[in-house]
């Protein structure tokens, strides 16, 4: 054997090197299999968990009672189409909150600065269509920390409207923002090659300068929004608002000032609502929440969506209409 061995070394220099080569290959491949199975099975345990997180918030709807209660609707956040708050899932909110049989009045519990106006508008004829439909069953908002703005212009659909002395209130007003980078541009000797077909296509562009005749006719179509926003407020509010110049200016109010000027009719609490003036002390929760599913696959969607839509663009999408 070991003669063998010194044959084989003089034909081959290099056998040694091969063999530890071959015994090196031979544990990477081991090593390739045994990931592939450790992937496998965390790709299994990842299921199951994604699994099991759909099922438990995928869809989380309180169940309705039997007994007589108070159902709660929560208006939480940013009112948007693809916000916290928004009128898709509003209307299944408060369907389900009437389809109750023991549903005796419904709180709208307010926590919002504001946002689209389509959408507070949606969500306010909403509850006044809902309401000559049950004119039975009140509804009454009750502000926590901030009803401004679209949180208002909901505000206004119900009952009643209760605050707590420090809640903020008002900011009912219209405004649209952006930017403009002309000086910028020209400090940096950037040139703007613009092209388009129709005159007023570009219309706010921030890289142009401002045309006083594009301006004008935005004004007038906040103009225009604003006195729609004023209006659903005095319908809404009727004898009870105390007007004056400071009331549709934007400007907004601690609740025991809105209580004063009739933007509020009185303070008090959801449970304090719900036992004291809907006399239906068990409160059932009929908010909508958005499942982990469905904020996954928002934002993996507007993640996506962002990358290829975002050089199609134009000035006038990119401000911000929002009721202020």
């Amino acid at each position: 054997m070991a003669v063998k061995k010194k044959i084989e070394s003089k034909s081959n220099p290099h056998w040694e090197r091969e063999a530890l080569e071959k015994i090196a290959l031979s544990a990477l491949g081991e090593q390739k299999i045994a990931r592939r199975w450790g992937i496998f099975f965390k790709s299994i345990t990842f299921l199951y968990l994604f699994v099991l997180l759909f099922f438990a918030f995928g869809a989380q709807h309180t169940k309705s009672s039997s007994n007589n209660h108070t159902a709660l609707i929560e208006i939480n956040g940013v009112i948007g189409e693809k916000d916290e708050v928004n009128a898709e899932d509003f209307f299944e909110s408060v369907q389900r909150a009437y389809d109750s049989d023991g549903t005796k009045g419904i709180i709208l519990k307010i926590n919002s600065p504001g946002g689209s106006p389509v959408q507070a508008g949606m969500i306010n004829d909403e509850i006044k269509r809902q309401k000559k439909l049950h004119p039975h069953i009140p509804v009454y908002a009750v502000v926590e920390d901030i009803c401004a703005s679209g949180g208002y212009y909901i505000a206004v659909a119900a009952d009643k409207i209760f605050v707590d002395k420090a809640s903020i209130v008002g900011s009912i007003g219209v405004l649209m923002d952006g930017f403009g980078f002309t000086d910028t541009m020209k400090k940096a000797g950037v040139e703007r090659r613009l092209m388009t077909a129709g005159s007023n296509k570009a219309m706010l562009d921030p890289f142009s300068p401002v045309n006083p005749k594009q301006q004008a006719f935005v004004q007038e179509m906040l103009n225009q929004v604003h006195q729609q926003f004023i209006k659903v407020v005095k319908d809404g509010r009727g004898n009870r608002l105390k007007e004056s110049p400071e009331t549709f200016s934007g400007l907004f109010w601690n609740g025991e000032a809105a209580v004063k000027l009739g933007l509020a009719d009185a303070f008090g609490s959801y449970d304090y609502v719900a036992r004291e003036i809907i006399k239906a002390e068990e409160v059932v929760d009929f908010t909508t929440h958005e499942g982990f599913a469905d904020r996954f696959a928002r934002k993996f969607g507007a993640s996506l969506g962002s990358s290829m839509n975002e050089s199609l663009r134009t000035a006038i999408l990119n401000q911000k209409l929002i009721i202020k």
